[in-house]
């Protein structure tokens, strides 16, 4: 018992004393590893019998219990590289890992064929279904017909076209455009145009051709201009550089079908015309209201004359639907209505007043429009007249035939004249208007 009370008396001295060489701890000239020796010895015990020196371990609660540092010492990194937390994406890669991971409480999941390097990962394309990517084409070109964003139009068709596949888009395009006006089809070719190595190139263009050309047989049965409509398309191609040259020369020589013969020999001659490539820019025409005013009127009025010679009824309303400017169509009642005037032809007349019934039955021509065209004629009969002696009187008759066959507007009702029938010439006074003709307009 003594032995272990002098053991242990020594054990408290010699954790209490401290060496002489220390007396200078405070000293700045000390160095750093002085001092960390000089620490380790405070907690450094001998064995007096063994005269052996123990390093006691440095208490961990004291370390740290009263330290405000923060318990974490990082690089102010993402926790576990993007990997932990609530709401966070993940590891790079890991979405490679997923199946595993969903599998992980599955009895045959095998972790090591992870680790280990047997099972491969691999990218896989899967590849729509031609019938699929038509389907989901259609609703985007006809979206584009309406808003004529071609960018937009491009990032839809990269969600879901795939490089084996792009062929399809521009086959797509046409034989849509095939049942379209012509302001489609110039939308459609400044499409195509657009599209061009982005998501198809020239290879594309040239192998959706070809198969339209095989094709053309069914689509003339739908669309019977098809034939011409195509080789317009090709020759526009051309002429915007998405199709090579070559391709026309190529298909000329192959063994096609009757209607594929004609649409290739047309777009030859249309690519072999002086200044053909310049003019195969306006190959579509300039649809809607960006024509001039006067190249409308002058339309118009070739329009007319051309139902009053044929009588085609159904051919005049078609070329109305091409003009493709219903705010425009004012004009069209009003060129009507002078054109009966000046023919003084009761033939005419009933010819004319039966297009403009056949107008407003197919509600091509709206109501508004068709007042708006007779009220310009009431306006202008002051100037009409000079030229008309008997415009009154035809303008009497021509109203009396339409009230018969449509409607009037009670504006155009209100505003006819009363007295039509007013002899404005003398006969003894060699012609000459007087003055109070020319007032009674005013």
């Amino acid at each position: 018992m003594e032995v272990e009370r002098n053991a242990s008396d020594s054990e408290n001295v010699a954790a209490d004393e401290k060496p002489v060489g220390d007396e200078g701890a405070g000293d700045a000239t000390t160095s750093h590893s002085d001092k960390l020796r000089r620490k380790n010895k405070k907690y450094a015990r001998s064995n007096s019998k063994e005269g052996v020196t123990v390093v006691a371990p440095l208490p961990k609660y004291r370390s740290w219990k009263n330290s405000r540092r923060p318990r974490r010492h990082g690089r102010g990194l993402p926790k576990k590289g993007g990997a932990g937390g609530k709401g966070v994406w993940g590891a790079p890669g890991s979405e490679l890992l997923e199946e595993y991971v969903e599998d992980a409480n599955d009895p045959n999941y095998d972790s090591e064929a992870v680790t280990n390097g047997d099972v491969e990962f691999k990218q896989v394309i899967v590849e729509a279904d031609p019938e699929e990517v038509v389907r989901k084409s259609e609703p985007v070109i006809l979206e584009y017909l309406e808003h004529g964003d071609t960018h937009a139009a491009a990032e839809d068709f990269l969600e879901f076209v795939t490089a084996k596949r792009s062929h399809l888009v521009c086959e797509t395009i046409v034989e849509i455009a095939l049942d379209h006006k012509p302001s489609h089809c110039e939308m459609a070719s400044v499409l195509i145009s657009d599209l061009y190595g982005r998501v198809f190139s020239a290879k594309d263009i040239g192998l959706a051709f070809s198969r339209l050309l095989e094709k053309l047989p069914d689509l003339v049965l739908d669309t019977p201009d098809a034939a011409v409509l195509l080789s317009n398309f090709i020759a526009r191609c051309v002429a915007d550089d998405c199709l090579p040259p070559k391709f026309v020369q190529t298909q000329a020589q192959a063994d096609l079908n009757a209607h594929a013969r004609q649409a290739i020999h047309r777009a030859e001659t249309l690519l072999s015309m002086k200044q053909g490539l310049v003019r195969l820019d306006n190959i579509w025409g300039v649809g809607g209201g960006i024509r001039p005013v006067k190249s409308l009127i002058r339309q118009i009025q070739l329009l007319l004359k051309e139902y009053l010679t044929s009588g085609e009824l159904a051919e005049a309303m078609r070329c109305v639907r091409d003009l493709e400017v219903p705010h425009f169509h004012h004009e069209l009642v009003y060129e009507t209505v002078v054109l009966a005037l000046e023919t003084v032809n009761s033939s005419v007349e009933e010819q004319l007043c039966t297009f403009l019934a056949e107008l407003r039955r197919c509600v091509i021509v709206t109501p508004d429009q068709m007042d708006r065209g007779f009220l310009r004629v009431l306006e202008d009969m002051s100037d009409i007249v000079l030229d008309v002696p008997l415009a009154y009187i035809m303008l009497d008759r021509f109203m009396e035939r339409c009230q018969a066959k449509f409607r009037l507007g009670d504006a155009v009702l209100k505003r006819m004249p009363t007295r039509g029938r007013k002899r404005f010439v003398s006969e003894g006074d060699g012609g000459i208007i007087k003055d109070h003709a020319l007032k009674l307009r005013e």
